[in-house]
Formats: C-alpha cells, sequence, structure tokens
C-alpha cells in the first residue's frame, strides 16, 4: 500500500472536499482518502501509480502539488454510526433555524436574519449531500449537487434583488429586537453544533469541514447581532443591508462550489 500526500491550496471547505470524492471516485487504486482541511492537505492511500490519480486532481483547478509517495498501512476505518448521528443533528440544528430566520427575518425586516437564514440552508445542504449521496451511483451524487446548487444561487439572487430594492426605496427600518434576539439563540445553536462535532474527537475531513462550517456561522451570527445593535443606535436600515449584502455574497459562493460537484 502507498500513501501519496498532496497540498491543495484552495481546499477550504466541503465543496472542495466533495469535487474530489467524485473526481477520484472510479479509480480502482484507491483505496481511501484522508483529508485535513485545515492545513490544506490530502492524504491518497493506493496500490498503483499516483500519476493518473494526479492528473486528475489537477483537472479541478484546486492548485494542487504532490508533496511525497510512501509505503505505508491502511488505516483503520473511524466510528462512521457516531459520525453520522453528529452530523445529523448538525443538519437538523441548521435546517431548523433556517425556518425560524426566514420567517422572523421576513417578520421584522431584516435582511440580515434572512441571508443569516440561508447560511444555515447552504450549510445544511452540504451536511444533506454528504449523507444522503453516500454509496450512490456518481450520476445521482451528481444530479443532487446541480439541483442544490441552482436552488441554493436562486435563493441568493432574490435575496440581493431585495436588498437591492430596499436600498433604492423609503424602506422601514427593521426591528433590531428580533435582529439581536433570533441571532443570539442561533449563535446558541452554533456553539452545540460545535460542541457535538468536537465532541466526536474526529480528525476525518468531513468531521472537520463541519467544525470550519460552523465556526463561520458564529462569525456570522456575531455580525448579524452587530448590526443589530448598529440599527438600534443609528436608527437606520444600512446596517442591516450591509451585513444582509455580505452574507448572500457567502451564500452565491457556496453555491458556485456546490455547481462544481455536478460538472
Amino acid at each position: 500500500m502507498k500513501k501519496s500526500t498532496f497540498i491543495i491550496s484552495r481546499m477550504d471547505c466541503p465543496s472542495e472536499e466533495q469535487m474530489i470524492r467524485m473526481k477520484l471516485e472510479g479509480f480502482s487504486q484507491v483505496k481511501q482518502l484522508g483529508f485535513d482541511i485545515p492545513n490544506r492537505k490530502l492524504e491518497v492511500y493506493h496500490t498503483e501509480e499516483i500519476l493518473p490519480v494526479h492528473q486528475a486532481i489537477s483537472e479541478l483547478g484546486l492548485s494542487d502539488k504532490l508533496r511525497k509517495t510512501e509505503e505505508t498501512e491502511l488505516p483503520l476505518a473511524s466510528d462512521e454510526s457516531q459520525q453520522r448521528k453528529i452530523l445529523w443533528w448538525v443538519l437538523g440544528i441548521n435546517f431548523g433555524f433556517f425556518i425560524v430566520e426566514m420567517t422572523t427575518g421576513w417578520i421584522s425586516r431584516s435582511m440580515g436574519l434572512v441571508a443569516d437564514s440561508l447560511d444555515m440552508l447552504a450549510d445544511s445542504i452540504v451536511y444533506g449531500l454528504s449523507l444522503f449521496a453516500v454509496g450512490a451511483a456518481i450520476s445521482r451524487k451528481k444530479k443532487v449537487a446541480k439541483m442544490s446548487g441552482y436552488f441554493q444561487m436562486g435563493l441568493a439572487l432574490l435575496g440581493f434583488t431585495e436588498v437591492l430594492r430596499r436600498f433604492f426605496s423609503e424602506g422601514e427600518t427593521p426591528l433590531f429586537q428580533w435582529m439581536v434576539i433570533i441571532s443570539i439563540l442561533a449563535l446558541i445553536g452554533n456553539l452545540v453544533s460545535l460542541w457535538l462535532i468536537n465532541k466526536a474527537k474526529s480528525e476525518e475531513a468531513h468531521m472537520q469541514a463541519s467544525a470550519i462550517f460552523t465556526s463561520n456561522d458564529i462569525i456570522v451570527n456575531g455580525g448579524v447581532i452587530l448590526a443589530g445593535v448598529l440599527v438600534y443606535f443609528l436608527d437606520s436600515k444600512w446596517p442591516d443591508l450591509a451585513i444582509g449584502g455580505i452574507v448572500f455574497a457567502f451564500v452565491m459562493r457556496g453555491a458556485i462550489r456546490i455547481l462544481k460537484l455536478a460538472r
């Protein structure tokens, strides 16, 4: 058994991990993949020459570099059942807060909450893709990814349109109380998710990626809370529109990455 280690500069979230997994799925010589997303590292356990695998990875355009190839033993499989259970919980928390934030966002006229809800939905889609498509044919995975990506992109475009409409119209100031309270609850939900993920003490890529995504969500929650506070002190809708536009940009970026899976 051989292990080839790659440094992939543009691998920083579950989208790139899924792209690589789907790209290498047809290679019989690839026995296992080990992802270290924080360090942009990929370990490929294989039985034959690495050149065809390297060429396939390079086709993704993620700025890859083969560091070394060495003889090794295939590592033991991790406890997938526990990881699946935790990921289902994280998916449930994200999708639940998507519904709550979307509803309260429209009621309170806050684009920050609406955008944060779509960010939660984006994470739910990535987690759902990983869980739903396990063991499925590659054609099915690509179909699911394509549908999810276009759906998320459509929501992001609608969000940008609404931000621009409110920017150029005489809209009312959003209810900052809802912005702060709901964002604090979402922050608590993400902290619980991060605790569950860290509790698994797993070095598997999808668990590390989930931790990264959840940490990013916590930052977004903080941004919406700050925007709510500024809305109160400035008595203005501009902080809410600004944070909404920023988060919608992240949602669109995630949609584009998901669509790359369907190629």
